[in-house]
């Protein structure tokens, strides 16, 4: 079955065709700067080039017209007719507490995924956009909804309540929600897969680390804490976002800068981070190049990034009674060895510790990266986001 998985950004359209259950690629792009001046579609071509094509696209619907129009073009197509994607699943950020699994998308899960915009208001309207650009263009064809939030929501109240007025959980649903949960489901699952265990009475702890970044505590399987809270910014030093911060902070700010909501959000989601503290940038191949000629806030910016993860897995070891696996991945979990060796020095008390070869070579591979003597096995595995959007969307649609 030919699935063309879409994630629908406020300004971008990222896609793929993907032949399931082989997981076989067939196109793959995305189109940027929607409604903004000088957009275009960048595509993978089948030997790995990039090839840019201009175009104007003032809104979403007609950037999936674009898409659609490639995939069955005579150059640089993939089918030779919009007959052959047989569903489509999207990306959708926030479920809230209504979904804790992918659904088909119904009028009703639609007026669901609008309630939530009220806690996702950058991330849920760009969705729903996908959603409806679809069905006017495909009427006919079947659309799912994979959830970042649904992987979280087997997390106990202890875990994802707040010590604030119950109320406000009650009426304004102000809880810990999380996200990533895609990747994290699809990274345990495939570390069972590998060590051919079963999920049942195993303690993981499963890193996603990029430009956003977050950990998750797993437990038979199920998510049980995570990092990332109400929103993506709660949890680790990300590329431009704060993270942890005390709230009495920037409160203190609000009133002695003078700042109002919207500053204080531009501040702490897209000035801060690696990019605020190292003043540089918020790449981690730039950080490592400025560490490398001797910026010494570069080198502050890596060294309270790598702080700031070490503890969350030390707090969800002594949440979990234990750990059995660690998981690395994310642009730089899966790629940048010199951050995972850094995040496991002196964690040997917990009987961690990592093979030195194995973890210099697995940059964007599955590996096993712990050392023969390890207590705990530690991996490295690519993350595939589109591909658990593409099976659970056949998997829907076969029922």
């Amino acid at each position: 079955m030919k699935i063309l998985v879409l994630n629908c950004g406020s300004s971008s359209i990222k896609y793929k065709l993907i032949d399931m259950p082989a997981n076989n690629v067939l196109a793959q792009g995305g189109v940027e700067k929607v409604g903004l001046e000088g957009s275009f579609l960048k595509l993978t071509l089948p030997n790995g080039e990039k090839e840019i094509l201009e175009k104007d696209i003032p809104e979403h619907t007609v950037g999936i017209k674009f898409i659609l129009e490639v995939l069955t073009s005579e150059k640089y197509g993939a089918i030779k007719s919009l007959d052959e994607i047989e569903a489509v699943g999207h990306r959708v950020v926030h479920g809230g507490e209504k979904f804790n699994s992918s659904v088909l998308i119904t009028d009703d899960v639609i007026k669901s995924i609008e309630d939530c915009i009220k806690v996702a208001p950058l991330h849920n309207p760009p969705n729903l956009k996908g959603v409806e650009a679809v069905k006017e263009l495909m009427p006919e064809i079947p659309q799912v909804a994979v959830f970042d939030t649904a992987f979280h929501q087997t997390m106990p109240q202890k875990a994802f309540m707040y010590a604030i007025p119950y109320e406000l959980y009650t009426k304004d649903g102000v809880r810990r929600y999380g996200f990533h949960g895609t990747s994290h489901r699809y990274v345990s699952k495939r570390a069972y897969e590998m060590l051919n265990i079963k999920p049942e009475g195993v303690k993981m702890i499963t890193c996603h680390i990029g430009n956003g970044g977050s950990i998750t505590a797993i437990k038979d399987g199920k998510s049980v804490d995570t990092s990332m809270g109400m929103t993506p910014l709660e949890g680790l030093v990300m590329g431009t976002r704060a993270g942890d911060i005390d709230t009495g902070a920037v409160t203190y700010l609000m009133e002695r800068e003078n700042y109002d909501i919207k500053a204080v959000s531009n501040i702490l989601n897209k000035q801060s981070g690696l990019f605020g503290i190292s003043g540089v940038t918020s790449d981690m191949r730039d950080l490592r190049k400025a560490i490398s000629e001797g910026n010494e806030r570069a080198k502050l910016a890596l060294d309270m990034f790598v702080y700031r993860i070490k503890k969350y897995i030390g707090s969800y070891i002594a949440a979990l009674g234990g750990v059995d696996v660690i998981v690395f991945t994310g642009g730089i979990g899966e790629n940048v060895n010199v951050v995972r060796d850094a995040i496991c020095d002196g964690f040997e008390c917990f009987g961690i510790k990592l093979d030195k070869n194995a973890n210099d070579e697995a940059i964007g591979v599955e590996r096993n990266i712990s050392a023969k003597d390890s207590k705990v096995t530690v991996l490295a595995i690519p993350t595939d986001e589109e591909f658990m959007i593409a099976s659970d969307t056949l998997d829907i649609v076969k029922k």
